[in-house]
């Protein structure tokens, strides 16, 4: 339930990153007031997955891919885990969602 709950707060956090904040600050030296442009910049985000074991995933936000790493700390072996281009994902109404579903909220919202 734990790995399940991590891997779903890293989806949400990486999907709005791709799909609402064209620009990442983090871990970037800049001076009070200015930003720089690059909204290319990959985006790094790391979870301590427990065992010895650390995630990070890397999102291109140029591209829409999405690649998670696992880490072990122990050895140092870096393994990917996956890697996955989010266009058409980012394209569907709905995808294992409960009720009431989007389209089902979206109605009820017309008939008002």
């Amino acid at each position: 339930m734990r790995q399940w709950t991590a891997g779903l707060l890293i989806g949400v956090v990486a999907t709005t990153l791709i799909v609402g904040y064209p620009q990442v600050w983090a871990q970037k030296p800049t001076n009070f007031g200015e930003r720089s442009s690059a909204s290319d910049s990959l985006v790094a985000l790391s979870f301590d997955l427990g065992e010895g074991r650390q995630q990070v995933t890397v999102v291109d936000p140029k591209t829409r891919v999405l690649a998670v790493y696992h880490i072990d700390r122990a050895t140092g072996a870096l393994t990917l885990r996956s890697v996955r281009q989010t266009h058409w994902d980012l394209q569907m109404d709905e995808f294992n969602s409960g009720s009431p579903t989007p389209r089902e909220i979206r109605a009820l919202a017309e008939r008002r």
